[in-house]
């Protein structure tokens, strides 16, 4: 399989999937040329070492807007991996999810939370089996919770009765190696948010080159586990200069404007990856539910940047 696609939908709110902004916003990503879109969407728990996931009836995206955007993004001819992701309400990244308890002996804290993302899973998974999605992520950048292996084999487990597509886990760039259930799902996913600049403005030959480096202990990853593909879940760059030095950055709106550097780090990218068999390809970071009206926008929006046309023309292209 050869992904080429682009993850919608993360910014949605309540409704936000219905709108006839939220169309035409799929439509121009469509005619980009690409075959799939990862639909992600959060839900909520309290904060880092809350053991409860759960919407909040006034923000959350409805089953009805999933149901919707799955329908819209069919009838443009993508496929679809539905990727419901957690976010701590706290503020604390998701990787953070972490029960300090639980080093005192008590297991009852590791219990009830996998309980509850075990539901909070197979609730989606069932829309995903429902809507025809083409597969389903299983998980977005848990770090803190990859080391209960048996855990995530029974929440796998339990989805896998449910929802009978392909599966991938993502976790995040570095610690590919340190998931030891690999076998437990058909892809391996990463957020590949690999610091390729190494000065602010970096040349595409120098992000090219440090593509090359970082993509060795990729290729040996699929090849521990028998050749099994992976997948950059999430890949992208601002239009800020420095941001390939930190492309995983979406904070610092003190740096310059610099549609350059980051279509550097696209196209360095699919010159690097774009022909490897282990790979398995791309859901770029991100595309918005609304296109954007704010000019400069430095964001990880590629729509009217030289980024964009980057895209079309390597999504056109047959590999």
């Amino acid at each position: 399989m050869f992904i080429k696609g682009f993850t919608y939908g993360f910014d949605g709110r309540k409704g936000a999937y219905r709108t006839p902004e939220a169309a035409l916003s799929m439509e121009r990503m469509a005619a980009l040329g690409g075959d799939w879109a990862a639909l992600a969407f959060t839900v909520l728990q309290d904060s880092y070492c809350s053991t409860l996931i759960r919407p909040d009836y006034r923000f959350t995206v409805t089953d009805k807007d999933i149901t919707v955007a799955v329908g819209k993004l069919h009838s443009l001819g993508l496929k679809v991996c539905m990727k419901p992701m957690v976010n701590c309400a706290d503020g604390i990244w998701r990787a953070r999810i972490h029960f300090p308890e639980a080093e005192w002996g008590d297991k009852s804290y590791w219990r009830d939370w996998f309980s509850s993302y075990t539901a909070f899973l197979c609730h989606y998974a069932e829309i995903a089996e429902d809507t025809g999605c083409e597969m389903f992520c299983v998980g977005c950048e848990m770090l803190g919770t990859e080391e209960r292996e048996a855990e995530w084999r029974q929440a796998i487990s339990a989805v896998r009765e449910i929802y009978h597509g392909p599966l991938v886990y993502n976790t995040n760039h570095g610690c590919e190696m340190n998931v030891k259930w690999w076998d437990a799902v058909d892809y391996i996913g990463t957020s590949a948010y690999y610091r390729v600049g190494k000065v602010p403005g970096d040349t595409l030959e120098n992000m090219t080159a440090a593509w090359n480096e970082f993509k060795r202990p990729l290729r040996q990853l699929s090849e521990m586990h028998n050749g099994k593909q992976i997948i950059f879940m999430e890949i992208g760059c601002r239009s800020a200069r420095g941001c390939a030095m930190m492309p995983w950055d979406f904070l610092h709106r003190e740096f310059p404007y610099d549609e350059e550097e980051q279509a550097n780090f696209y196209a360095s990218c699919f010159q690097a990856l774009w022909d490897e068999p282990w790979f398995a390809g791309f859901f770029w970071w991100d595309w918005y539910t609304r296109l954007p009206t704010r000019q400069p926008e430095m964001g990880f929006s590629i729509v009217g940047k030289k980024a964009e046309e980057i895209v079309r023309a390597w999504y056109r292209k047959q590999r």
